[in-house]
């Protein structure tokens, strides 16, 4: 891991911007006021787990003794395995070595405050018990328990926030879901789209919002084929969860908390509420050969970037058909949480940089109580004792 220098320079003031009477409805207010209690938590959070996990983690990339491209998630649809022959991969799936308990410490050691995870994926396949459909890992397993209801007794024994990824509209499993990339390939994936929306996803996303305690968060993905009068199937279960927040990928005229960034780091960052998510190597789902790890400190060079342009880090795992993370992301979520146990500050409850990106590295910043504006400059490449141009005219105190 690369050698770090940080710098924490406070004692610049910063002007606040100001909302006017005028220019500002009071229902608009409010809904302002709504909107940024919801948000606090996440704000302050800035670092986050994202776990891929279901039946394509047992098949680890590869179907029929071929390899198959694209993320491990993505083999029913790469591989165009038929559904028949894909439940009855599913009965396989057995994951004993599955340690919830672990996974939140292992989050929380890495300095991660909120975990969002894969409820349903695109193929369909639930991870908890779900009473609308049998293709969930109670009734198609060999392990046949929930797997979502032990990570929520973690998270909350832990002190995580916790979240579900839900896909909504891609579903190659049930009749009517959505199937992009070239659509269906299988005659028993037809169906009417609508009726699966009611029929399925609609109780299934109840089942989420109720069954399991607080959920901080609804990570739709991805809205294809939603239209307006489709998204108003879904959006009215989020009252379930009065303090819930979802990202943008609902469909047409949803109310997004967030906006996601896919395994990228914008250039700038943005006016609003955003958070990239990335994953360590290639892929989402696991992939027994996929070996293209990202060092730690490129990890945490994302970190700090999306730190420094105002957005969150959801940083993904994608645990075996066994149920264990794999080392290679076991390790370096450890050697991040060595560095937020000295630099977390710096991280947690920033804002975005004051000043365009610079040559030495990136900079986030930090109102405080007494007005005072902290700013820490994280030196990617540099030599102790070297001289760095920092573009403020305020004047600073050092520590």
């Amino acid at each position: 891991m690369k050698k770090r220098f940080l710098y924490v320079v406070s004692g610049m003031i910063l002007a606040s911007p100001v909302l006017h009477a005028a220019e500002v409805s009071e229902s608009n207010f409010k809904a302002t006021q709504d909107r940024d209690a919801r948000m606090e938590w996440w704000r302050e959070a800035r670092f986050g787990m994202f776990i891929h996990w279901g039946v394509y983690a047992d098949l680890a990339g590869v179907y029929d003794g071929e390899e198959i491209s694209g993320g491990g998630e993505w083999i029913m649809l790469m591989g165009k395995i038929p559904k028949a022959e894909y439940k009855k991969r599913a009965a396989e799936f057995n994951p004993t070595r599955y340690d919830p308990d672990a996974w939140v410490r292992l989050a929380k050691q890495a300095g991660m405050k909120y975990i969002v995870i894969t409820a349903k994926h695109h193929d369909g396949f639930a991870l908890f018990d779900s009473k609308v459909t049998d293709w969930d890992v109670v009734d198609s397993t060999l392990y046949g328990r929930d797997l979502l209801k032990p990570l929520a007794e973690a998270c909350r024994a832990h002190g995580l926030k916790l979240g579900f990824y839900y896909s909504h509209a891609q579903d190659w499993y049930h009749p009517g879901g959505g199937a992009a990339r070239g659509g269906h390939w299988d005659p028993a994936q037809e169906g009417d789209m609508d009726e699966y929306l009611r029929e399925i996803a609609a109780p299934q996303v109840k089942e989420l919002l109720t069954e399991y305690g607080d959920v901080a968060v609804l990570w739709w993905d991805f809205p294809h084929e939603m239209t307006r009068e489709r998204t108003e199937i879904l959006s009215p279960l989020t009252q379930l969860q009065p303090g819930i927040i979802m990202n943008d990928r609902l469909g047409k005229g949803s109310l997004s908390g967030f906006d996601t960034a896919e395994q990228r780091v914008p250039g700038t960052g943005y006016p609003y509420d955003w958070e990239a998510c990335m994953t360590m190597n290639k892929t989402w789902g696991y992939k027994g050969y996929d070996d293209q790890w990202k060092s730690t400190g490129m990890l945490l060079e994302h970190l700090i970037d999306i730190a420094s342009k105002g957005g969150n880090y959801l940083l993904n795992v994608g645990p075996t058909g066994a149920g264990l993370i794999p080392e290679e992301s076991v390790v370096r979520l450890k050697e991040i949480g060595e560095w937020m146990q000295v630099y977390g500050d710096a991280v947690y409850g920033t804002t975005s940089s004051p000043f365009p990106i610079q040559e030495w590295g990136r900079c986030t910043r930090k109102v405080l109580p007494n007005g005072n504006t902290r700013l820490y400059l994280h030196v990617f490449d540099g030599q102790e004792n070297a001289k760095i141009h920092i573009p403020i005219l305020n004047k600073v105190q050092t520590s």
